[in-house]
């Protein structure tokens, strides 16, 4: 089987439990680092599937990574390979099929409920909602042709499909030492930010172990609906 290409964006936001996933899957994957200035590979024909994690910055920054990765979601997506976004990597998604990403309304940061919408069958069965993990002041319209399938107090478009590509503005990748080290990292933005859609630190790392499990269980039905659509 071909490889799942992951490109990590940040040396802090890599792959997560997605690649536990894979592991437990048996689904090879490779790890392109784009913070290490790694090439991104021009055609997504020598992989089973894609997939981009978050990262600090805006997909409308002017990096030398972010066209030919608008290229490669392009052309991942004509030739069905599937693809699947987290945070920044949802954005990249959606500004490679042609919607506009800009600031949310609000800072996102932390625990919080997303809902799940209509049509969301197929990613998250019979789940209403659920406790996802959010960091993100941007986030992403959702393309033409592409189904809404999550919402969120502070930001509307938490996740879109169209056809068999996924786009998550949350993240549900987390482990609990992900979360440890963004607080630890990140204190500057949470203390500038605090407020109603920011958490602190300390509520961030409340009952993490629990929190972090039942998260693990939710992304493990997403990726496994999404692995279904890997190219053989």
């Amino acid at each position: 089987m071909k490889p799942v290409a992951i490109f990590r964006h940040a040396r802090t936001e890599g792959a997560g439990f997605f690649s536990d996933f894979l592991n437990e899957s048996g689904i090879p994957w490779q790890l392109f680092r784009v913070d290490e200035a790694e090439s991104v590979p021009a055609s997504a024909g020598s992989f089973s599937g894609l997939v981009f994690m978050g990262g600090p910055m805006s997909v409308n920054d002017d990096l030398p990574w972010i066209s030919p990765a608008l290229d490669l979601i392009r052309d991942a997506v004509s030739k069905e390979v599937p693809v699947l976004g987290h945070c920044l990597g949802g954005q990249l998604m959606a500004k490679a099929l042609g919607a506009k990403v800009g600031r949310n309304r609000a800072r996102e940061i932390g625990w919080g409920r997303v809902e799940v919408l209509g049509e969301a069958e197929k990613w998250f069965g019979g789940m209403q909602d659920f406790e996802a993990f959010h960091w993100h002041g941007e986030t992403f319209e959702i393309p033409q042709g592409a189904i809404r399938l999550l919402s969120s107090r502070w930001c509307d478009n938490q996740a879109f499909s169209y056809g068999p590509h996924l786009g998550l503005q949350c993240h549900v990748e987390m482990k609990g030492e992900m979360v440890r080290q963004w607080c630890e990292t990140g204190k500057d933005e949470i203390l500038e930010h605090l407020g109603q859609s920011v958490q602190s630190a300390d509520e961030m790392q409340r009952s993490l172990d629990d929190r972090i499990a039942i998260l693990n269980g939710v992304a493990r039905h997403i990726y496994g609906a999404w692995i279904d659509n890997l190219v053989k």
